[in-house]
């Protein structure tokens, strides 16, 4: 996919500038934005590539910056990058309509790993092989407890609160998590999120 377009937006200069080497040694198109504001000065239908948007920036975040997409019909693909804390937030996104979110600090790998994802999707492409129905007859191994933790995974919630909604200790959550995890055959928090989605799991839930 080279010379396709990727939009940053983010508020750090550096890393604006530095994913931009990045993805240009690549061969990508690469466009940057301070902030969503400055991005919706060119966002428009029709818009093609994908955007690497941070989730917390001054004024409009990334959440915002994805619903005024859609409600001007912009159908760009978008990752959500976030930090650790702002996973809820990045649930939320990914239900408003985010493609993706990559925990930062992230790895080149994974960024770039994204970007090929996401880009596979705008052309018309699949984001992974698997279909409900594998993903469904996972989801029917794990345990009722393992079931409570995902579901609230998928709504955003961190380990401390699911420690305390479900009476059980942070460390066993966390045990729960990994189990699922392996069972669902997610390689990360960001395609556990998409699978649950997929089957419903968490869809209508807020965080």
């Amino acid at each position: 996919m080279r010379g396709a377009n990727v939009f940053i937006v983010d508020d750090d200069e550096a890393i604006r500038d530095s994913l931009q080497v990045l993805l240009e040694a690549k061969g990508y198109t690469v466009a940057t934005y301070p902030s969503a504001e400055a991005f919706l000065t060119v966002c428009r239908p029709g818009l093609a590539g994908c955007g690497v948007v941070d989730v917390r920036m001054p004024g409009m975040d990334g959440l915002a910056l994805i619903e005024r997409m859609r409600a001007q019909n912009v159908s760009l693909p978008v990752i959500i990058v976030t930090g650790h804390g702002d996973v809820p937030l990045a649930v939320r996104a990914m239900k408003a309509g985010a493609t993706d979110f990559v925990e930062k600090p992230y790895a080149t790998d994974t960024i770039l790993e994204a970007i090929r994802r996401t880009l596979a999707v705008a052309s018309g492409g699949q984001f992974n092989d698997i279909v409900p129905s594998e993903i469904s007859g996972r989801a029917a191994t794990l345990t009722t407890r393992e079931r409570e933790v995902l579901e609230r995974l998928v709504v955003g919630s961190p380990n401390k609160i699911i420690a305390h909604q479900l009476s059980i200790s942070r460390r066993t959550v966390e045990i729960h998590r990994a189990n699922l995890m392996k069972k669902m055959q997610a390689d990360s928090l960001s395609q556990l999120v998409r699978m649950a989605l997929a089957v419903g799991i968490g869809s209508k839930a807020d965080p």
